[in-house]
């Protein structure tokens, strides 16, 4: 376990680095630390005995994604896209370089990759439960703020969750429901979910 919790290290070293602040609770944390440590802590709670590979790829899911900003792309739903795959294959880079360091070997490192490059999602148990992790952890610190900007468009918001809701499973769903929300973010969520029916 010690070569996981250098690694641990490494990730949160690089993450602490993001210049963009996140506040919760009236703390302020580096924007990426925060969401790799909630991450993390999101697929322990939908997997108590999740394996090695699964823990490092939710630790670095996202590492150095403020190093490509989206600004840095046109408008638009191809360059987002390629934004998108573009720090994917970002993550992966610094995620291996940093897990050899760690000590890890070719196959484990190319394990973490496919989970953090959501290869096979609805096939692969580890990349489901990183997908609902990734869903949680929005819904649970970024949709409140999130819904206020589309509070005159509610249907526009349902469908933002519905694609969201889309991509996790019936286990994501029972720990989906069980977050605090406002009532009127209850009722969306709520009302995106019957759309899955």
């Amino acid at each position: 376990m010690n070569k996981l919790y250098t690694a641990f290290q490494l990730f949160d070293d690089y993450n602490k680095q993001d210049p963009r602040n996140f506040e919760w609770q009236c703390v302020s944390y580096p924007q990426e630390y925060f969401f790799a440590i909630k991450l993390y802590e999101w697929v322990l709670k939908l997997n108590p005995n999740a394996d090695e590979e699964l823990l490092l790829a939710s630790r670095s899911q996202h590492i150095g994604r403020w190093e490509i900003p989206r600004e840095n792309y046109p408008e638009g739903r191809e360059p987002y896209l390629k934004w998108r795959k573009d720090l994917a294959l970002h993550h992966v880079a610094i995620t291996g370089a940093l897990m050899k360091q760690a000590g890890y070997n070719d196959e484990q490192i190319e394990r973490v990759s496919q989970i953090i490059l959501k290869k096979r999602l609805k096939v692969d148990a580890d990349v489901q439960t990183m997908e609902n992790a990734l869903c949680l952890v929005f819904l649970e610190y970024q949709y409140e703020d999130f819904r206020k900007k589309y509070e005159a468009e509610p249907d526009k918001m349902i469908n933002i969750l519905r694609k969201s809701l889309l991509k996790m499973d019936s286990h994501g769903h029972s720990f989906a429901l069980q977050l605090n929300y406002t009532p009127e973010g209850l009722l969306l969520v709520q009302q995106a979910l019957q759309q899955l029916a």
